[in-house]
């Protein structure tokens, strides 16, 4: 059990340091919804949380953490998925979607623990995985730690779908 608990330090303090320069590049004041906007890589999201009312929501005083897929996540899904979810008759469904990228509190990467479940706004849990990398549900966490006024955005190359 040392041995693990070493390993999972070592790894966490390496994921930390890893991300520093990528949380950089997406540094930018306000709450969370203004982070995302002035990245200019979440445009889809952005039009997500639009089309789901959940502006206000993400602009609240929080704090949340947020597992936000880039646009080239969305971009990945099957033709006709993003198009879909944003029609009006499906706007509980994309809220379930967008809510199962969101956490209560501010869970930063250092507070991240190998097969850590984590519940979501959506009512479902994420599982972080630590063995390859950071992962959530399976998407790779390609940035983290990107503070707002108002909890803390980690970058996600997927986009994550609740079970069920």
């Amino acid at each position: 059990m040392t041995f693990k608990t070493s390993k999972l330090a070592t790894m966490t303090a390496a994921i930390a340091l890893s991300f520093t320069s990528f949380s950089s590049a997406f540094a930018a004041e306000g709450d969370i919804v203004d982070v995302a906007v002035g990245a200019g890589t979440f445009n889809t999201l952005v039009a997500a949380v639009s089309a789901a009312d959940l502006v206000a929501t993400l602009q609240s005083e929080g704090p949340f953490t947020v597992f936000a897929p880039t646009d080239d996540a969305f971009a990945a899904l099957p033709a006709g998925t993003v198009e879909g979810l944003l029609l009006p008759e499906n706007k509980d469904q994309l809220i379930a979607v967008l809510t199962y990228h969101v956490i209560s509190g501010k869970v930063m990467s250092t507070d991240l623990q190998d097969d850590m479940k984590a519940a979501t706004v959506q009512g479902s849990s994420v599982t972080i995985d630590l063995d390859n990398g950071v992962m959530v549900d399976g998407a790779n966490v390609v940035a983290a730690d990107i503070e707002a006024t108002n909890g803390v955005i980690h970058v996600i190359d997927a986009v994550i779908l609740p079970q069920g």
